[in-house]
């Protein structure tokens, strides 16, 4: 398989696209570490159903956005598996509200999981990868990143910051043969979108050329990609996985 002898970290890998992308690096032969920060049972399922596949995962907790739990959390992972080759910075969280009425906690909170979260992992990471002189980093950003959306100012913000933070330390590590890419995901169908009025759900599809929403799936196909040696030639990308939103 693509993947044998590899270890991934997937953040936020309890549910939806983050569950989906674990499962499918380890189908390609992955060891996968399944980060999560409160929903340890939907963790520990998605390590069982690894498993079950004949697979090897273990759940390991930590928020993100706290340095000394992201250190403990690569400290658990180095020990278990001996080796870290892939980092998928996937968890996020929103608290969506209109600019005048967004409180500041709001604001700080989405910036700290969704892209401070992404510093604190990729330099634990790097630390790893330099000194064996590869590695690849996969960070989930999303459409609201690159258009914008009302409602999602600190999401956009964090979103945005994530793509131009990838494409500084795609730069930085190239040199010692470690690729950064970027998957920017439309509207793919999770518990989040499930979850919204049917109204809305329509509106949104109105402006997806393609006509439907994504599967989580969709995402961690390419995400798989960009995890193999099939990408060694490609760093500071942003590729979106979106039904045709952006073009």
């Amino acid at each position: 398989m693509e993947l044998e002898g590899r270890t991934a970290l997937v953040t936020g890998a309890s549910r939806g696209i983050g569950r989906a992308i674990a499962v499918y690096l380890a189908e390609l032969g992955a060891q996968v570490a399944v980060n999560y920060s409160s929903s340890e049972q939907r963790a520990i399922e998605v390590v069982e159903a690894i498993k079950e596949k004949g697979g090897r995962a273990i759940a390991v907790k930590a928020d993100v956005s706290n340095l000394q739990e992201v250190e403990a959390m690569f400290e658990k992972v180095l020990n278990e598996f001996g080796d870290l080759h892939i980092l998928v910075n996937n968890a996020g969280i929103t608290r969506d509200a209109l600019l005048i009425r967004m409180k500041q906690e709001d604001w700080d909170a989405v910036l700290d999981t969704n892209l401070k979260g992404v510093y604190n992992c990729s330099k634990a990471a790097a630390k790893i990868m330099i000194k064996k002189r590869r590695g690849k980093i996969i960070n989930i950003s999303s459409v609201v990143g690159v258009a914008g959306n009302a409602g999602q100012s600190n999401y956009a913000a964090a979103k945005a910051g994530v793509i131009g933070f990838s494409k500084a330390i795609a730069r930085e590590l190239a040199p010692r043969n470690i690729q950064v890419n970027v998957v920017a995901p439309g509207f793919i169908e999770t518990d989040m979108t499930a979850a919204l009025p049917e109204s809305i759900r329509q509106e949104m599809l109105k402006q997806i050329p393609l006509g439907r929403y994504g599967d989580p799936m969709d995402v961690a196909y390419v995400v798989g990609f960009l995890a193999s040696d099939k990408s060694q030639y490609i760093t500071g990308q942003v590729i979106h996985v979106d039904g045709g939103m952006i073009m």
